[in-house]
């Protein structure tokens, strides 16, 4: 499941905070922990292969906003191509060094990898994959690691 974060959470936090703080005559101070922002998974086609049986065919975008960044996460059973439709990705699977890919570059994720990193490498430009997943019939495509 891909997760969306907000600064507008984090002001949001900061301004119950101030709100919150009682009549002492000084400034609230107010703790906000900022994590960069996520990367949105759109799905484009799911298709069963007809020629065979159990598996499916998974094409999805997936974008990432200046500066963002996946949480470490697994793909299942799925065998996973991604290709950078825009900008400039940085993508490490575990045990592999951390490769950096351009538009127009791809790679590949063996059933069961563990992608340990993969971020927008611009603070101010987007970046965009697409991704095709091969996998079980009903399974789930991304399981973060903060979920199982």
């Amino acid at each position: 499941m891909i997760r969306v974060r907000s600064a507008l959470a984090a002001g949001l936090v900061a301004s119950a905070a101030a709100c919150a703080a009682p009549a002492t005559g000084h400034a609230p101070v107010a703790t906000v922990t900022t994590q960069p922002p996520a990367e949105t998974l759109k799905p484009l086609l799911e298709q069963a292969l007809p020629n065979v049986k159990g598996k499916t065919f998974t094409s999805a975008i997936a974008d990432f906003p200046p500066a963002a960044r996946a949480v470490p996460h697994r793909h299942g059973t799925a065998f996973v191509y991604a290709y950078v439709l825009e900008g400039t990705v940085r993508s490490q699977i575990e045990g592999e060094p951390v490769r950096t890919y351009r538009q127009g570059e791809s790679w590949v994720e063996p059933p069961g990898a563990h992608h340990v990193l993969t971020e927008n490498t611009s603070r101010t430009d987007p970046a965009k994959l697409l991704v095709v997943f091969i996998s079980d019939t009903g399974a789930e495509l991304k399981v973060d690691d903060r979920h199982g």
